[in-house]
C-alpha cells in the first residue's frame, strides 16, 4: 500500500475504497505505518470529513483488529450505554447495576479521564481494591454470572482504537465526528451488543459546544449502529452545568452510591431513567420502580465483590465525611438565585487540584474535587453553601475557594432557558 498516496487523496477531498480504509488500519496496527504519516492522515480526515462507507470500514476494521466478544444465547440482552464525556458524569456507576437488575447483561468497557473530562475507569479506581482489568474472558464470564462487568479497555479489545486516539489527542483531531464515531463504536461492536444508548453532551464541558453539533454525532452514531445490527438511541444532555452536585473521582462515587440509595441528585436520577428508558423493552416507569427498590445498590455491592474491591474498606470509606485532608466550604457573599455553575470552570479546578489530567501519564489524586454544588435557579440567602472544595494543602484551598466564587453566579432572577433536561434523538 502506498501510505503516502492515500493521505494526499483524503487531503484533496477524495473518497477511499473500503479495502484502503481495512488495509490503512491493518499496517498502523502492525507498526508498518509510522505514527508522523498516520497523523497527517488523521488530520486530512478531521479537515476534509469521511463519507458514510469509509466511516463504516473505518469502524469495521478497528473492531477487528482485536477480539469480538462472543456471549452465550440467552433470554437476556446484552446492552451498553456510551457518555462523550463531562464533568460530574458518574452515570455509568448507576446505570450498569441498574440495567443488570432490569434483566440485561451489561459488559460496560470504560475509559480513563483526559483533561477535565472525567473516566469511569479513574472513579473505579478510588473504590479499594477494585480491579478494572479484564480480560475478554473474565468479562464474559463475570456478566454471564452476575449480569454486569466494568472494565477497561486492553490490547484484546479494539487496539486500533487505543493507537489511533493517542495519536488524536496530541495532533488536535479529536472532535472530528468520523474519527470519534468510528472510536466509540468499535469498541461498543467489540462487545457484541444487542443494544447501547449514547448519552451526547453539549455545551461549555463538552466535545461538542452547541446542540446542532451534539445532533449531528448522534446521528453519525445511531445510523452505522442500527446497520451493523445493533438498536442505537441518542439522547441529549446539557453539559454547561456539572451532572449533580459533585466533580472528582471519590466524590463521585459518594453521588452514585447517594442515588442508587435514593438520595442523589434529580438531574443524575432524572438522566439514568431516561438512558435507561430508551434501551429496547424498558420504560421510565419501571427503571424509577427498579431504582428505587434497593437492588441496583446490592447489585453494585455484587459487582465490587467480583472485581476484587475491599467491600469493608469500601462501606468505612463511605461514612468518612471526606478523604482529602482539607476541605472548605464557599459560601455565598449575598442573597439571590444561582444563574450559573459553569462546569468548564469547575471541570479545570477539579483537573488542577489534581482529579484530571493534562497528559494520558499524569497520576490522579482520587480524593480532590468539589461536592455540594449549588445549581441554576435554586435561591440562596447571605451565607448558604455554594460548594465545598476538596484539596490536599491549605494554599491550593485558598485558590480554589477564589475560583469557585467565580465558577458559581448568584443574581436576582433565573432566566428562562426552555427544556435543558435530556432529550431523545431518533
Amino acid at each position: 500500500m502506498n501510505f503516502l498516496n492515500l493521505i494526499e487523496r483524503k487531503r484533496d477531498g477524495n473518497d477511499l475504497s473500503a479495502d484502503e480504509v481495512v488495509g490503512l488500519v491493518e499496517q498502523f496496527t502492525a507498526d508498518q505505518i509510522p505514527d508522523y504519516q498516520m497523523a497527517a492522515f488523521l488530520m486530512a480526515v478531521n479537515c476534509r470529513g469521511m463519507s458514510a462507507a469509509e466511516t463504516r470500514a473505518l469502524t469495521l476494521a478497528m473492531r477487528d483488529s482485536g477480539t469480538v466478544l462472543e456471549f452465550p444465547e440467552g433470554d437476556r440482552p446484552i446492552v451498553d450505554k456510551h457518555s462523550t464525556g463531562g464533568v460530574g458524569d458518574k452515570v455509568s456507576l448507576v446505570l450498569a447495576p441498574l440495567l443488570a437488575c432490569l434483566g440485561c447483561r451489561v459488559p460496560m468497557i470504560s475509559g480513563r479521564g483526559l483533561g477535565i473530562t472525567g473516566g469511569t475507569l479513574d472513579k473505579l479506581e478510588s473504590i479499594p481494591g477494585f480491579d478494572t482489568q479484564r480480560t475478554a474472558a473474565q468479562l464474559i464470564d463475570q456478566v454471564q454470572s452476575i449480569g454486569v462487568a466494568l472494565g477497561g479497555q486492553t490490547e484484546e479489545i479494539a487496539p486500533a482504537d487505543h493507537r489511533l486516539y493517542a495519536l488524536r489527542d496530541v495532533t488536535g483531531t479529536v472532535p472530528a465526528i468520523p474519527l470519534i464515531t468510528a472510536s466509540i463504536l468499535s469498541k461498543k461492536l467489540a462487545e457484541g451488543l444487542d443494544a447501547l444508548v449514547m448519552d451526547v453532551k453539549f455545551g461549555r464541558a463538552a466535545f461538542m459546544r452547541d446542540r446542532e453539533a451534539a445532533e449531528a454525532l448522534a446521528q453519525s452514531i445511531t445510523a452505522l449502529a442500527e446497520e451493523c445490527g445493533v438498536a442505537c438511541r441518542a439522547v441529549l444532555s446539557d453539559m454547561n452545568t456539572p451532572l449533580g452536585r459533585a466533580a472528582g473521582n471519590w466524590l463521585e462515587v459518594k453521588e452514585a452510591v447517594d442515588c442508587l440509595e435514593g438520595r442523589g441528585p434529580s438531574d443524575l436520577e432524572m438522566l439514568t431513567v431516561s438512558l435507561a428508558a430508551n434501551l429496547p423493552g424498558i420504560d421510565s416507569g419501571r427503571a424509577l420502580a427498579e431504582l428505587a427498590s434497593g437492588r441496583p445498590r446490592e447489585k453494585f455491592t455484587e459487582l465490587l465483590v467480583a472485581q476484587s474491591a475491599d467491600v469493608d474498606a469500601f462501606e468505612q470509606q463511605l461514612t468518612e465525611p471526606a478523604m482529602a485532608p482539607v476541605v472548605r466550604e464557599v459560601t455565598a457573599l449575598h442573597a439571590g438565585v444561582v444563574v450559573r455553575c459553569d462546569a468548564q470552570a469547575i471541570g479545570e479546578l477539579v483537573r488542577d487540584l489534581g482529579g484530571g489530567r493534562q497528559t494520558k501519564a499524569d497520576t490522579i489524586d482520587p480524593a480532590v474535587g468539589v461536592d455540594q454544588l449549588a445549581k441554576p435557579g435554586e435561591e440562596l440567602t447571605a451565607g448558604a453553601v455554594l460548594a465545598r472544595v476538596h484539596t490536599r494543602e491549605e494554599a491550593c484551598a485558598e485558590a480554589a475557594v477564589a475560583r469557585l466564587r467565580e465558577s458559581v453566579v448568584i443574581g436576582e432572577d433565573f432566566p428562562d432557558l426552555g427544556e435543558i433536561g435530556p432529550s431523545s434523538v431518533d
